[in-house]
């Protein structure tokens, strides 16, 4: 899936968002920008527990400086653009201090976060404040619901895109019915509103699982300095368990994964949100990583081109490859992707630098991106772009320049994307 936060309570929220408005009313009135000039703010995790979901957004940022160097034109009108970059470390308190920062210091025209506590902090204040604000890497409903927005509703001035929890939720069911197995999945889960989502008795897995006919061994939720899953092993085990599913970071998975290897457990399929969306997290588990399915949001064989650059998704990642000397990684096509999107919003405003009109460009906006299309004006959900996702395995390559491969097994939520593999059982 898709990053998780830790979070406070929506009042807290609300009272962060509150203390800042409340700076801002006594500010001096200053324009957000000159007259001709589009000030584009962007806050991400460069650093921190997240940070590897923004570990390509300082590459992609730099392409977009060296696109935007000589201004943009838009209806006739050429502009100035100026990025102010802001790492949030990976922390909700600190995404609170970027917020005011960007909002009420900056006063930038538009606001672009890949991340869900930036999102967060940065959602009351924007709509308060009438600054437009796109973000995405976070399932929309833990978006959208955790300040209170209604899909009929939505928010005055904060959009988002990205797909949905139930999304994820099915293609680890794919992955699950492709395999002969008794059909009983031993599930844990990160305690934070990410893990709480996806551990709801009627709106997460444990009632996806049921739907499909699958036996759930519910070890339920752990705290985020968990590195001891002895317990909860013991428990898959003498349930017999042969599928395991959740959600849990990286650092959780190695620990995880290497007692299950000890207990003498040998699941034949494993699904973990966010646990293994990178090739890193993979790599770290020697051999034993050959077979693990995760959510695919985007990878190089996504048949779409960068509505900036004119790129393939391959070239992209080949760009990429070759500049950093580092594998592709799935944040690479959303990273790029949000910066589109925000340029095409520019683009669709009557008058870029008017709040209204650019809300207002936005919530219309129908745009074909890296990552596939992002339609705001005909979502079933207001301020929402509700985008696809596909399954995946990683396989260990054969003789290839990297250790693991990601692999699309199924595509049934995303047709146009090319399944490259069959579904296989783990390799332990």
């Amino acid at each position: 899936m898709t990053q998780g936060w830790t979070s406070p309570s929506r009042r807290s929220f609300l009272r962060l968002g509150a203390a800042a408005t409340a700076t801002g009313l006594f500010a001096p009135s200053i324009a957000r920008a000159a007259s001709n000039t589009i000030k584009i703010g962007y806050a991400g995790p460069l650093s921190g527990i997240r940070a590897d979901f923004g570990a390509t957004d300082e590459w992609s940022i730099q392409a977009i400086k060296n696109h935007v160097k000589n201004g943009l034109t838009l209806n006739g009108k050429t502009y100035d653009v100026e990025l102010v970059i802001r790492d949030n470390r990976s922390e909700l308190q600190h995404s609170s201090t970027v917020a005011s920062d960007l909002v009420l210091r900056e006063r930038c025209n538009l606001i672009l976060t890949p991340d869900g506590d930036a999102a967060m902090a940065i959602g009351e204040l924007a709509d308060t404040r009438k600054v437009p604000t796109i973000s995405s890497m976070v399932p929309w409903q833990a978006w959208l619901f955790p300040r209170g927005g209604t899909p009929d509703k939505g928010f005055p001035y904060t959009f988002h895109f990205f797909a949905g929890s139930d999304a994820v939720l099915n293609t680890f069911v794919s992955i699950f019915n492709a395999l002969d197995t008794n059909k009983n999945v031993g599930t844990l889960f990160l305690d934070n509103p990410a893990g709480q989502g996806l551990m709801h008795p009627q709106m997460g897995l444990p009632a996806v699982l049921e739907q499909s006919g699958y036996t759930q061994t519910a070890a339920g939720p752990f705290q985020i300095t968990s590195n001891d899953f002895s317990n909860q092993v013991s428990m898959f085990r003498d349930a017999e368990t042969n599928i395991l599913s959740g959600f849990m970071y990286a650092n959780h998975f190695v620990p995880f994964w290497n007692q299950v290897a000890q207990s003498g457990l040998s699941p034949k399929a494993c699904a973990m949100a966010a646990a293994f969306l990178f090739p890193s997290s993979v790599n770290a588990l020697g051999d034993r990583g050959d077979g693990l399915g995760t959510e695919v949001w985007w990878t190089p064989n996504f048949p779409f081109e960068s509505s900036v650059t004119g790129q393939s998704a391959k070239a992209l990642a080949a760009q990429w490859e070759e500049d950093t000397g580092q594998q592709w990684t799935q944040p690479l096509g959303y990273g790029h992707a949000m910066w589109e999107v925000g340029l095409a919003a520019l683009a669709n405003a009557a008058d870029p630098l008017d709040p209204d009109s650019l809300r207002e460009g936005i919530a219309t906006l129908n745009t074909d991106t890296i990552v596939g299309p992002v339609d705001f004006a005909n979502s079933p959900v207001k301020s929402t772009a509700i985008t696809g996702l596909v399954a995946g395995q990683w396989r260990k390559s054969a003789g290839g320049k990297y250790p693991y491969e990601l692999k699309i097994v199924d595509n049934e939520l995303m047709p146009q994307v090319p399944v490259e593999e069959e579904v296989v059982p783990l390799s332990l």
